[in-house]
């Protein structure tokens, strides 16, 4: 099968992690993984981004399948429920709504910027190599270390559950994943009640 263009994603994924290894505002590039799927989904009401452009997912099914990282075994029932997916989004978006809260307190200059990257929401691992200041405000570096620490975070996780389970066992809790999914159902839901009264 001849590859395209886009099965190489999964090098923009590991690039991301050693450029913010090294310096964090690379971190920001991020963003992209973030706003990309949701603009896809939104203009399409497809998962074409999960299922085509995921450097993440690239990545775990090349570890898990290729190198065989991964047991290969079935995700847990429980892991697929709605009731953990949509927990696990809640959960995340409280964490990133939290880390959104710090990064304004430091543009505000009630608080200090805090040159950590915080694993898993609660191992705070100094990173201070990876910052030397800037022309930009603190406040810039400091959602930069937020948002390495979810992207590490979740990255984290999803090497776990390759591991244990299937390479790309990650994408079904997904917190993304799991947004798209919810955007391209009330988009064709709404395109069904559309073509009904037409």
């Amino acid at each position: 099968m001849k590859k395209r263009w886009y099965d190489y994603l999964w090098i923009f994924s590991l690039a991301y992690l050693i450029l913010g290894f090294f310096n964090i505002l690379f971190a920001w590039l991020g963003l992209l993984c973030f706003f990309i799927p949701l603009m896809i989904s939104i203009a399409g009401g497809t998962k074409g981004y999960c299922n085509r452009y995921c450097g993440r997912g690239q990545l775990f099914g090349l570890l898990g399948g290729r190198f065989g990282l991964s047991r290969k075994k079935d995700i847990p029932k429980w892991m697929k429920s709605k009731g953990f997916r949509y927990g696990f989004l809640i959960f995340f978006f409280v964490m990133f709504f939290q880390m959104l809260w710090i990064t304004c307190l430091v543009f505000a200059g009630t608080r200090e910027l805090n040159e950590v990257v915080t694993l898993l929401w609660t191992l705070k691992l100094p990173w201070d190599w990876a910052y030397h200041g800037t022309l930009f405000h603190p406040g810039v570096a400091q959602f930069a270390f937020g948002f390495y620490s979810v992207m590490l975070t979740s990255t984290v996780l999803g090497l776990i559950t390759m591991v244990l389970f299937k390479p790309r066992s990650w994408c079904v809790y997904c917190p993304m994943g799991t947004m798209t999914q919810l955007i391209c159902k009330a988009k064709n839901r709404t395109g069904s009640v559309a073509a009904k009264e037409t």
